[in-house]
């Protein structure tokens, strides 16, 4: 097993997340490739990945966002719930608002989609590592474009994505799959949405949100 690199420093210690083991295989073997890097378990879904970081305190998980079982924004939530010393980097094929905002807010270190050039995921591992933010260009951009945005209402962009399927008539349970979380969060979720529009059920608050212009 490495110890480290040829200039002395640490290595720098991995957990990959990923639903799809071609894909773990894959990255496990680029950083087995490279030095300066030790990859020290794989885990296939969020509930997994929460133990395996706090049993092995890896440097940097790698962590896919949608995956059956427990997905990643829940597991980011726990690990910075348990005060684990880990960074988490985002690594994922899904870049819109609704998976971006809610993993940087429960403490992601960055974001990065799986296109990106192997030489940048090194870079952005060393980055996370030292807890520097790192974000895709796609990503920057849009996050900067969105703080410029005027907002005229304080909900999240995940409590208006699930007061969207609300509106829809969805039941918490069809929302906790669609939105790849369970149904305690969808619940969590809701009650904010109640506090913030100062409404007691949902019926009341998809009618203020139309009221307020929230709702297309």
């Amino acid at each position: 097993m490495p110890d480290g690199t040829a200039d002395g420093t640490a290595d720098i210690t991995l957990l990959i997340v990923d639903d799809h083991p071609v894909v773990r295989d894959g990255l496990r073997g680029m950083f087995a490739a490279t030095s300066g890097f030790e990859v020290l378990a794989e885990a296939a879904d969020g509930r997994e990945a929460v133990a395996l970081a706090a049993e092995l305190r890896p440097d940097v998980v790698l962590m896919d966002l949608r995956m059956p079982g427990g997905g990643g924004v829940e597991a980011i939530t726990e690990l910075a719930r348990r005060g684990l010393p880990c960074k988490v980097l985002v690594l994922t094929t899904y870049d819109t608002d609704t998976d971006t905002i809610p993993a940087i807010e429960a403490g992601a270190t960055g974001y990065l989609l799986k296109d990106a050039p192997r030489d940048d995921l090194f870079d952005a591992v060393r980055a996370a590592a030292e807890g520097r933010t790192v974000l895709s260009p796609a990503i920057a951009s849009r996050l900067v474009s969105r703080v410029r945005e005027p907002r005229g209402d304080s909900l999240s962009t995940r409590e208006l994505e699930v007061l969207r399927l609300v509106a829809r008539g969805t039941s918490n349970r069809e929302i906790a799959t669609e939105l790849f979380i369970s149904e305690a969060t969808v619940k969590t979720h809701l009650t904010h949405i109640y506090a913030k529009l100062d409404v007691k059920d949902r019926a009341a608050a998809v009618a203020t949100a139309y009221e307020k212009h929230l709702l297309p």
